[in-house]
């Protein structure tokens, strides 16, 4: 496996996000989660991605039990920021104080069974605290070895450039797809002046540019992308349309959709790193060859005219109001 550099830290050029592995996507099997995280570190894949609201705290436990007597070999990843109650409930706010931070931190070592944590982001901006405060809390558990590195989570250009000046920034991660170009338009710009690497989260559409979704009811019942706008109606059929077109440049290249979309990403850049989220070890071995897939000029025009900026039909969640503050 390849390695790329997020700021300082160096990590593999494709990571492996593990929400899925335990919340939103439907399914859970625990044996197919850890085998499938086996894998990944058998096979280069050293990046791993959790976060304290999946479950809540049962993805991070799954984690913690998959690197266990291996923590030397990951580079580990998690979040804070979408409340988690004493009950260990959502509670559908978003809290950026200083002693949350503290408290997250605290929580998430224990659940992970570690005594440190390579990435931690704030995973989404507290538009009632001052993000100086928030940050200056987590410089504090890099000053105590609890994190190495601050990263950052669907924030805005400004918050980023005002984050940078209390502490160094490590990564950025924002959706970044096919089909979600948004951070095109001014995040990237600003990450690459501020010397931040970028990390794509659900590079492959949450599933859909697999080319594996061809209706609805191929979600489990409790699949929450049955309730997001793209999944619905209309728009699922305009980007079901979008995903032949695909498919068909995907033909030609010999290989898979989700190996074009995720070539494609790797393309824009050697600041970007991808975390494809999979519980299955065979879309696990497709997405690690995806960096074998090399793109002519001629490919990401062909792919930029398929798949122009905003052309995916519906927002990317329910509810936009808590992403790029």
């Amino acid at each position: 496996m390849k390695t790329r550099k997020l700021g300082d830290l160096e990590v593999s050029s494709i990571g492996l996000g593990c929400m899925g592995m335990s919340a939103f996507y439907g399914g859970r099997d625990e044996a197919k989660a850890l085998e499938t995280i086996a894998y990944a570190l058998g096979h280069g894949v050293n990046f791993l991605d959790t976060a304290d609201m999946y479950g809540p705290f049962s993805n991070e436990k799954l984690v913690g039990k998959a690197i266990k007597g291996r923590r030397n070999e990951i580079i580990l990843a998690t979040k804070f920021g979408n409340e988690i109650d004493d009950n260990g409930q959502r509670t559908g706010k978003v809290n950026g104080r200083p002693e949350y931070v503290r408290k997250s931190i605290e929580r998430s070592l224990k659940n992970l069974n570690v005594d440190h944590v390579d990435l931690y982001y704030q995973h989404r901006v507290d538009p009632n605290v001052p993000i100086e405060d928030t940050i200056g809390a987590m410089a504090d558990l890099v000053k105590e070895g609890k994190i190495r590195y601050i990263g950052m989570s669907e924030a805005a250009p400004e918050t980023i450039r005002r984050a940078a000046k209390v502490h160094p920034i490590t990564a950025l991660q924002t959706e970044y797809s096919l089909w979600s170009r948004d951070p095109e338009d001014e995040i990237l710009a600003t990450v690459r002046e501020l010397g931040i690497g970028f990390v794509a989260y659900s590079p492959l559409g949450r599933g859909f540019l697999t080319g594996q979704i061809k209706s609805p009811d191929d979600f489990e019942p409790d699949d929450t992308r049955r309730s997001w706008p793209r999944f619905q109606g209309e728009n699922f059929q305009k980007n079901l349309e979008l995903v032949e077109k695909v498919k068909e440049l995907a033909d030609e290249k010999s290989c898979t959709p989700g190996q074009l979309a995720l070539a494609w990403v790797l393309a824009q850049g050697d600041d970007i790193v991808p975390i494809p989220g999979t519980k299955h070890v065979e879309y696990l071995q497709e997405n690690i060859a995806a960096v074998d897939v090399m793109l002519t000029k001629d490919d990401l025009e062909r792919l930029d005219a398929i798949v122009p900026r905003g052309i995916a039909a519906g927002d990317r969640y329910p509810d936009m109001s808590t992403v790029n503050r």
